[in-house]
């Protein structure tokens, strides 16, 4: 055989070895599935409890716990800062969306609350991710996507403009908050896809989440809508009993103010990227059943935005990778999967691609790759939790995964919008 050939099949091999030996490192540090967040929202077969104004227990903010000094004759003050304290490229915890106050016990973040309005009057609330204007991003400290330029297909992107009194106004696209979120599994032998899957927010044929402000340098800006034609008054609940009938279902606690301000406070949700625990919120879904696992709103103009094409020229969409039949079981720590979301009552675990400070590719908007684990893997032994992108390719390559029901690997056409939020490790 070729000696090229056979040097990359050894390096194959090492990059997998180094991801299993990364994977051993974090099941260590505790990061298991008890330690990870709970589906938010209304009460239903993925979520866990209510958010309460009871202090969270030490297990439930969903990161590593374990400090540097277990194992050694030293204390933690020994212990230098992390790496990521002297450049955010290195090991440690970073917050990537830096515009808001982070939660880790609950797993949650507060962010700026913005008052818009369209055309017609009605008026809107949201928030701000993410942007294609690096300087701008900085400043305000959003995430900067370049690949949210080539988001402007079809409906993918609204217009907008800033005015003098109403702020940001757009022309259409509206969101109903009323529906009531319905999700009933499956067979327990196959709880994915679920029975029922309804949403419990909806957008118009023209909503996108994604905005592009003509009088503001023509730049894209990921502008999530969490509640539609609402006053301030009746939206508010800064206490935390949220009307879900009004608000986005993983908003947590609301306080506008009577000038189109005030904060917001959304959950989070826990992925992988790189062998990096990480979290993001989950806000459209171009699909019902998606947007109905996630807590999201169904926002089909998203699915405008051409897949498949990754990391290629043009491309809007980075990928996301979520297995349907991972390990099961509460106290598991390989736990992982929509079966076990559905079943476990806990987040799925996805493995996603990059994020800022890791890679050059990240993007709000994720092409969803939905893969399964095959009988044949499974008999041999195979399953175990995935927490790295080249990683889970590899057992695609390799023919443990493949996509659902033995179809090939790839991407559903599917997009969610879930802009990043921090980077643990």
């Amino acid at each position: 055989m070729d000696v090229d050939v056979l040097t990359g099949e050894r390096r194959r091999w090492c990059l997998a070895v180094v991801v299993a030996l990364a994977a051993l490192l974090l099941l260590g540090s505790g990061l298991t599935s008890s330690s990870l967040a709970q589906s938010p929202g209304r009460a239903g077969p993925t979520e866990g409890p209510p958010e309460s104004d009871e202090p969270a227990t030490s297990d439930s903010d969903g990161v590593p716990n374990a400090p540097p000094s277990v194992g050694t004759r030293v204390p933690l003050s020994y212990f230098g800062p992390m790496a990521s304290e002297v450049d955010r490229r290195l090991v440690g915890p970073v917050q990537l969306l830096r515009s808001g106050e982070l939660s880790r016990r609950r797993t949650t973040i507060e962010l700026p609350l913005y008052e818009g309005h369209l055309k017609d009057g009605r008026n809107f609330w949201y928030i701000l991710t993410d942007t294609d204007d690096e300087r701008n991003a900085e400043s305000l400290g959003l995430n900067f996507s370049s690949k949210l330029t080539y988001a402007d297909i079809d409906r993918g992107v609204r217009e907008g403009r800033l005015t003098k009194n109403d702020g940001l106004v757009v022309e259409s696209g509206a969101v109903d908050f009323s529906p009531e979120r319905q999700l009933v599994p499956g067979p327990r032998s196959k709880p994915f896809p679920p029975r029922v899957g309804n949403p419990g927010s909806v957008g118009d044929a023209a909503y996108t989440p994604f905005v592009r402000i003509a009088n503001a340098g023509q730049h894209v800006y990921n502008a999530p809508v969490v509640a539609f034609d609402v006053s301030a008054k009746d939206l508010s609940a800064c206490k935390g009993k949220v009307n879900h009938r009004l608000a986005h279902d993983r908003v947590t606690r609301i306080c506008p103010t009577a000038e189109g301000g005030g904060t917001v406070t959304v959950k989070t949700t826990p992925i992988f990227s790189f062998a990096k625990p990480a979290v993001y919120i989950s806000m459209e879904a171009s699909d019902r059943v998606t947007a109905t696992l996630d807590n999201a709103t169904f926002a089909p103009a998203i699915g405008d935005v051409p897949v498949g094409g990754d990391d290629s020229a043009f491309s809007a969409v980075e990928r996301l990778f979520p297995i349907i039949n991972g390990p099961r079981g509460k106290d598991n720590p390989q736990r992982q999967g929509l079966n076990s979301a559905l079943l476990d009552k806990l987040a799925p675990l996805h493995v996603i691609g990059g994020l800022p400070t890791v890679a050059l590719d990240y993007s709000p908007l994720w092409d969803l790759n939905l893969g399964q684990w095959t009988k044949r893997a499974i008999r041999r032994g195979y399953r175990s939790r995935m927490i790295d992108e080249f990683q889970l390719l590899n057992m695609v390559r390799l023919g443990h995964i493949t996509g659902p029901d033995g179809k090939p690997f790839g991407s559903t056409g599917i997009n969610v919008n879930c802009p990043i939020v921090f980077r643990f490790l």
